[in-house]
């Protein structure tokens, strides 16, 4: 699989690598990493790509899977945290 420094498309998802962002980009994982622990979690890899969308996707995100009450079992959010993390080749 080719890549270049800042895109990779694992499985047809395009993601911006943390570790090599630039700009703008660079600042969104900086303040990722500090929400999260100093881990960016695989949907703000996905989110990166398209800025506009992260925010509102980002509170969805946060609002179903990290309230208290969230509407998923968690079950259903390992689910969803497996397919993410399997999109764009993370760990298993």
């Amino acid at each position: 699989m080719a890549c270049n420094l800042v895109e990779c498309a694992m499985a047809n998802i395009l993601t911006i690598v943390p570790e090599q962002a630039r700009g703008i980009r660079k600042l969104f994982f900086g303040f990722v990493r500090k929400q999260y622990g100093g881990v960016v979690p695989g949907v703000f890899q996905i989110l990166s790509v398209d800025l506009r969308v992260a925010n509102p996707a980002g509170t969805l995100y946060r609002y179903l899977h990290l309230r208290g009450p969230s509407p998923f079992s968690r079950v259903q959010r390992e689910m969803v945290a497996a397919v993410v993390n399997g999109k764009i080749g993370g760990a298993p």
